[in-house]
């Protein structure tokens, strides 16, 4: 939808701007005005917001309410830098060194502002917190489904398509993210990468994968077992799930970054596999697949209600394999809503 709640969030946006601001991230377009496009880019002054993008996208730009819709040639900064003067701010963690340089040489003088959009999108909108809601149902019917299939010996590149195949069955419009399937000592990694190797019987296989749905993203990982396994990864299982669940109660508004991270933590560090979890326990989920907060030892973010965040700890045990439990949350005043509800009991499956 655009009109009104989008212009809502670029109000927003002014009222915290000390100069006008050139938007040039998609997804922070998106968000503020409900314009998708590959071309684009957004000033937003005190009084108005311009946008910018070239024939293909100019009938549906036209269409945007509350905007000024400018056409430009295909090359947008070139465009930008002949069309915009004065003091402006730019997006630091997305301009380009190239496109800086081609800002600058139209005269422009260029203020670096970095998260200002991504701070109004880690606070999540009702449509927003139902969109998730949806995404998240969609991916937990689709883990359940999962289950059900035949794991021992189909490749993991075999498997992950058929969880792709169950989130488009379902109606998702994509995958959030390329989709985990890490068997065996491969599970040891945690961003391991879908390959040709065959599941064996008796090991752990970590599924990471999410649907996305009206363009919200879902995040969740399970780790299932193929037959009983060997007495280390079975420990860390328990570990795991008891960090997870400790996780989750300390994921609440007030809460830090930091404090929920060590809430988890402590409870692996203790049972004596500390170094084994070497990640945050989670981050923001929404528009994007990683955004604002972070839990993380480094993290320096407090939790306010209708953040949608991740709480993720892993265990990976290099040559056996790995465990990693993870829930999708809206953080509330009190326990988070937890939004990922397959089973985190060990999944033997065949």
């Amino acid at each position: 939808p655009r009109g009104a709640p989008h212009m809502n969030r670029v109000e927003r946006l002014q009222a915290s701007l000390e100069e006008p601001l050139l938007v040039s991230n998609l997804v922070n377009l998106r968000y503020l005005v409900g314009f998708e496009s590959s071309n684009a880019a957004l000033l937003v002054e005190p009084e108005r917001a311009q946008l910018f993008s070239d024939f293909r996208y100019a009938e549906l730009g036209r269409s945007v309410e509350g905007v000024e819709f400018i056409e430009t040639k295909r090359s947008l900064f070139d465009a930008l830098a002949e069309l915009i003067e004065g003091r402006i701010g730019f997006e630091a963690d997305h301009v380009t060194y190239a496109r800086w340089e081609t800002l600058g040489k139209g005269g422009l003088e260029l203020v670096p502002r970095r998260g200002l959009v991504e701070e109004l999108r880690a606070v999540k909108d009702e449509a927003e917190l139902e969109a998730v809601r949806n995404a998240a149902a969609l991916t937990s019917e689709a883990y359940a489904r999962f289950a059900e299939e035949r794991f021992v010996g189909r490749t993991e590149r075999d498997l992950a398509w058929r969880l792709e195949e169950l989130f488009h069955e379902l109606g998702a419009e994509a995958p959030a993210f390329e989709s985990i399937v890490a068997a065996g000592p491969n599970g040891a990694r945690p961003h391991s990468r879908p390959s040709d190797r065959e599941i064996g019987a008796g090991e752990t296989v970590v599924i990471d994968a999410g649907a996305k749905l009206d363009g919200y993203c879902a995040d969740c990982t399970r780790t299932f077992a193929t037959g009983p396994l060997p007495e280390r990864l079975s420990e860390a299982y328990a570990v795991c799930l008891e960090a997870q669940l400790a996780g989750l109660q300390a994921v609440r508004a007030g809460a830090t970054g930091v404090e929920a991270d060590g809430a988890a933590r402590s409870v692996i560090d203790d049972a004596g596999f500390g170094e084994a979890f070497g990640h945050g326990l989670g981050l923001g989920v929404g528009l994007d697949v990683h955004e604002a907060p972070r839990l993380s030892r480094e993290s320096s973010d407090t939790l306010v209600a209708d953040q949608v965040v991740t709480v993720e700890p892993g265990i990976y045990l290099e040559g056996l394999g790995g465990i990693r439990i993870e829930d999708l949350v809206i953080v509330t005043d009190g326990e988070p809503e937890i939004l990922t509800t397959t089973t985190k009991d060990l999944v033997e499956v065949s």
